[in-house]
C-alpha cells in the first residue's frame, strides 16, 4: 500500500476482515503466503521483533476502545510511550496537540470511564497516533456508535491520518463509510478482491 492511502475493507461477518488487520498487524502470522510491513517480511521476525515493529510503526484502532478506565485521558493517551519505555512528561506537547485537534484538550485529567462512547473513541484514536504509525489499523471504529458520533469518529479519524501523511486500512460494514475511502477492498470467504 503506498503511503498517505486510506483504504476501507468491506465483506459479510465471517468473511476474514478482522483476520486481516490481525496479519497486517503481526498479530497473527498467515499459514501461508507472507506478509510484508515497512519492508519486512513478518514471518521472518521472533514474536519480540514483530511487537517492536508493532509498536514503532503501527497503530491500532478497535471497535471495543480498551483504555484502561483506571487511567486518565491524557494517561491512556500516552500509554503507548510508557510501554515502549518513554517518559510521558516528554510526549506531553503530542498528546495536548492530539486531544486538542479531537477536542478534548479540557479533559485530559478526567478519568476516561466519564467520557461519552464517541469521546472515547476519540481517545483510542489519540493514543493510536501518538507515536506518528506509518499504518493505521482501524476495526470496526464506529462499531459501538450512534450514526452521528459514527459519523464524526470517521471523519476525524480520515482528517488527522491524512495530516499525520500515514496509511489507514479500516474495517466496516458502513457502505457511507467505506465511501470514504480512497479505495474499497471487498473480501469474500478469506478471498481479497482488490480494484
Amino acid at each position: 500500500m503506498p503511503a498517505g492511502r486510506r483504504i476501507a475493507v468491506v465483506g459479510r461477518s465471517g468473511s476474514g476482515k478482522s483476520t486481516l488487520l490481525h496479519l497486517a498487524a503481526g498479530i497473527d502470522l498467515p499459514s501461508q503466503g507472507e506478509v510484508e510491513v515497512a519492508g519486512r517480511r513478518l514471518g521472518d521476525l521472533s514474536d519480540r521483533a514483530r511487537t517492536l515493529l508493532r509498536r514503532e510503526t503501527i497503530g491500532l484502532v478497535f471497535q471495543f476502545f480498551h483504555l484502561l478506565p483506571q487511567l486518565s485521558v491524557r494517561d491512556n493517551v500516552a500509554l503507548p510511550e510508557l510501554i515502549a519505555g518513554g517518559r510521558v512528561a516528554a510526549l506531553e506537547p503530542r498528546v495536548r496537540e492530539l486531544l486538542g485537534r479531537v477536542g478534548l484538550a479540557d479533559r485530559a485529567g478526567d478519568p476516561v470511564q466519564a467520557l461519552s462512547g464517541g469521546e472515547q473513541q476519540r481517545v483510542a484514536i489519540c493514543r493510536a497516533l501518538v507515536r506518528r504509525p506509518r499504518l493505521l489499523l482501524a476495526d470496526e471504529p464506529t462499531g459501538n456508535l450512534d450514526d452521528a458520533s459514527g459519523r464524526g469518529v470517521m471523519e476525524l479519524m480520515l482528517a488527522l491520518v491524512a495530516e499525520e501523511g500515514g496509511t489507514l486500512l479500516y474495517v466496516t460494514h458502513s457502505r457511507e463509510f467505506a465511501a470514504l475511502a480512497d479505495e474499497t477492498w471487498q473480501l469474500q470467504s478469506g478471498t481479497l478482491a482488490r480494484p
